[in-house]
């Protein structure tokens, strides 16, 4: 596995003029799960998937006329690898002068190429702009805890000690839009709306919030930055069930909404008004 360093990340690159999937470029989900004391050879403590959607897609049919599409992604959690985001977007570019025959065989060669680089099945999924007019706008459900009076003075490390819980046995979905993470190579500000579900001891929201606040200048990747958080529940209140979504606002044509759930299954994959 090469070294995030000597990714594309935080160089400068030309955009491609001819298909390449050597674009793309994976990272090792063990780099971050090592942190979070999460070992390589155990089993996860978490379900889950990386749904990516792409606004930026373009190619060329039979003939040579320009055709686009609304590419979503799917990259299951269980992968050992997850692809870094400028060499996503960088091969999802190599397609703009390339000759496809129909999209059936453009999302055959997405998925195979992803697929290879993840390290495991990927689900791709297009949508031509004949379903443009379709697509709508949807928050994620929940009550949002971001009008809470609280005095903030941490903005990072993440502090897991914020996270308190009290008595009894509630079933509770909390929304905050407050979520700030930053590139762990560029530095550069990702944005998002998170959502925790659970059932087991009630979570304080205001702690909830100063914990997702501690967020603020730490530098991880999106899937990185769910994972701690679902962690740092699990470890600090130990709900019986939980899942953690975050919907991150998009850079360069792509968004990247990270779910961890103690449950198998899969979200829904709502455009919020950010995205």
């Amino acid at each position: 596995m090469t070294s995030i360093n000597h990714g594309p990340l935080g160089t400068h690159s030309d955009y491609p003029r001819h298909y390449d999937p050597g674009l793309l470029f994976p990272i090792a989900r063990a780099l971050g799960r090592s942190e979070l004391g999460l070992s390589a050879d155990a089993a996860l403590p978490f379900h889950g998937i990386d749904l990516w959607n792409a606004y930026e897609l373009s190619w060329l049919d039979r003939r040579g006329k320009p055709m686009v599409a609304i590419a979503s992604f799917g990259v299951p959690a269980q992968s050992p690898n997850l692809i870094e985001s400028k060499s996503f977007k960088l091969y999802l570019n190599s397609f703009n002068q390339e000759r496809v025959d129909d999209p059936n065989a453009l999302q055959t060669r997405l998925v195979e190429d992803l697929s290879r680089a993840a390290g495991a099945a990927v689900t791709v999924e297009l949508s031509g702009s004949d379903a443009f007019a379709r697509q709508q706008l949807a928050e994620l459900q929940g009550l949002c805890i971001d009008s809470l009076e609280i005095d903030v003075d941490d903005y990072g490390p993440p502090q897991p000690q914020y996270l308190r819980c009290g008595e009894g046995d509630v079933r509770e979905t909390l929304v905050s839009h407050l979520l700030k993470s930053n590139c762990p190579v560029t530095g550069q500000p990702d944005w998002a709306s998170v959502q925790v579900s659970y059932r087991g001891a009630a979570i304080d929201h205001a702690g909830l919030l100063r914990y997702l606040v501690s967020f603020r200048n730490h530098a991880g990747f999106h899937e990185q930055c769910v994972e701690r958080i679902f962690i740092d529940l699990q470890r600090q209140c130990a709900p019986r069930r939980l899942s953690v979504y975050a919907r991150y606002t998009r850079r360069g044509g792509l968004d990247i909404n990270p779910w961890r759930s103690s449950e198998p299954g899969l979200p829904a994959n709502p455009r919020g008004a950010r995205q």
